[in-house]
Order: C-alpha cells, then structure tokens, then sequence
C-alpha cells in the first residue's frame, strides 16, 4: 500500500503517546503512511463531518483528556452530534487520536490487532 492511501490523523509523535505507539507499529511493519498533525493542519469540517458519518461523534470524542475535562460542565451535559463537531472544529485536540483513514476505512484510536485486520 502506498503512503497516499494510509492517513494518520492526531498530535506530532512527540505531543502525544497513542501516536507514537501507532507510527511505531506502523513502522515496525514496514507500512508507509502520511501523518496530519492537528497543530499545523487542522481538519475541516468536511473531513470532521465524514469521520463522524463513518465512526460516530461519541468514538471520536475524546472524553478522557484535559481538552474534555476543562469544558464547562453545562457544555458536556448538553454534548450532541452538531455541538461535538462544533467543537472538534474549534479545538482537534479534543478529537480521539490517531484517526487512521486506510482502504476506505476508518479506525479512531490505536489497537495493534485492529490495525493488523485493517492493513494485514
């Protein structure tokens, strides 16, 4: 599979660990893949809106990091399908990591054995 086909979403490896832990195993079985960090190419709404299509908003939010624990508590309440890709939007760090795109595919998060069906 060529670079162009396996996407990798989230944090640079060095901000964030699930990261590291995807584009290690990735690498570790020689599998060629284009990383997007957030920091300097946020998704669009367009993109956040097909992950959602595919995945769901509630996988792709993240609600154990500090981006979720810092929201207003008023604002988790009230948390549905348009108020989370509106804020994913806002702030993609709030958004579960990686979000790999392969094969028509979508996996949010980084397990080996996953990754392994998807790309084996």
């Amino acid at each position: 599979m060529s670079t162009a086909e396996i996407h990798i979403y989230g944090l640079a490896e060095s901000r964030c660990d699930t990261m590291k832990k995807a584009g290690n195993w990735l690498r570790q079985q020689n599998i060629d893949f284009q990383l997007h960090d957030f920091k300097k190419e946020p998704p669009t709404e367009a993109q956040i809106s097909a992950w959602v299509a595919q995945a769901g908003w509630e996988q792709l939010l993240n609600r154990r990091g500090t981006t979720w624990r810092k929201l207003d508590d008023a604002v988790k309440e009230s948390i549905d399908e348009p108020s989370a890709i509106a804020l994913m939007l806002e702030n993609p760090s709030i958004i579960k990591r990686p979000v790999l795109s392969a094969n028509q595919q979508l996996e949010v998060g980084f397990k080996a054995e996953r990754y392994a069906e998807l790309l084996g």
